[in-house]
């Protein structure tokens, strides 16, 4: 055996655990912890993965949701999991708080992005107020009697309804949602003035007339709702907020398994009936690297640290 023999020989002994562990894997059910309650965007989005997943890796997906603190409670517990590729988390745009318990960049393996929906101001058909301008007049007027729905910290919609007071100068009183499908109800029910919400959710409410959308925190308007202005338009330049949705896994888990995950998750996001349900319900499909994924996550904790830091923002 010459040397260029044997060193193929070895190179190839030494990659076969790695690939016939990537083979092997699932070999069991897989948990898919959706840190939200059911009804909302990211249970829609998570139970669309965990179907498509399961038929592409031929292991059934067990959705389990774990809500609280503004999806705090099922993330954290998703950091602790067992890097094993048998727990997996939805993840949407979090920002790592002192309070969290884990820190989005060292605790999780990004797996890849999924989708993205910009935050909209949406109200009750009959607020008053009909554009971004008239809820700031409104408010102004009368300082902390208009109510603002949002998720609760760290989640984007919060810390998009901070920015909001932010930029316009105007007192309101946040109210906080344990996920976006109460907070529809609540908007539907007229119980709330205004909410900053995800299209996903409230995407029927709004096409059936039951919500008005009256303004999109892009700097384009979305094809979900061409009609919507954008915050730009609205007269308050620099007022943008984007949840991206995404998979992780506990940090720790084997490359090769994320590799595989990653594979099969963009194929599901590229499939023409995949692409199609997630444009119908507001949002925009978005396949990546797993290097992608971690960037995106790197910017958007970079892009919201300034203010969350002069917020003092903690866990409620």
């Amino acid at each position: 055996m010459n040397r260029r023999e044997f060193i193929t020989l070895v190179g190839g002994a030494a990659a076969w655990p790695r690939a016939a562990g990537a083979q092997a894997y699932p070999s069991r059910p897989i948990t898919l912890i959706v840190p939200y309650p059911p009804g909302g965007g990211v249970d829609a989005m998570g139970r669309l993965v965990a179907q498509k997943l399961s038929l592409a890796l031929g292991q059934q997906f067990i959705i389990e949701n774990r809500p609280g603190a503004g999806g705090v409670i099922g993330t954290r517990a998703a950091a602790k999991a067992a890097p094993d590729g048998y727990t997996l988390v939805m993840m949407v745009s979090l920002i790592s708080l002192p309070s969290s318990g884990y820190d989005l960049n060292r605790d999780f393996a990004p797996v890849g992005l999924i989708a993205s929906t910009p935050i909209v101001a949406m109200t009750h058909p009959s607020f008053p107020a009909k554009s971004l301008a008239d809820v700031i007049a409104l408010a102004k007027k009368e300082p902390g009697k208009v109510t603002l729905g949002a998720t609760p910290p760290p989640t984007i919609n919060y810390i998009a309804a901070e920015l909001f007071k932010s930029l316009s100068g105007a007192e309101m009183t946040i109210v906080s949602y344990r996920g976006t499908g109460p907070l529809t109800n609540d908007l539907v029910g007229g119980h709330v003035a205004i909410g900053f919400n995800t299209i996903p959710p409230a995407i029927g409410n709004i096409e059936a007339g039951r919500l008005r959308a009256i303004a999109v925190a892009a700097p384009a308007r979305t094809a979900a709702l061409p009609d919507v202005p954008t915050a730009a338009e609205s007269g308050l330049p620099g007022f943008e907020a984007v949840q991206y949705y995404g998979l992780s896994a506990p940090a720790g888990i084997p490359r090769p398994i994320v590799e595989r995950l990653n594979r099969e998750l963009r194929s599901m996001i590229t499939s023409e009936e995949v692409t199609k349900r997630i444009v119908a319900e507001g949002g925009d499909p978005m396949p990546s690297t797993p290097e992608e994924y971690a960037a995106n996550i790197e910017r958007e904790e970079g892009k919201w640290a300034a203010l969350i830091k002069k917020l003092g923002l903690k866990i409620e």
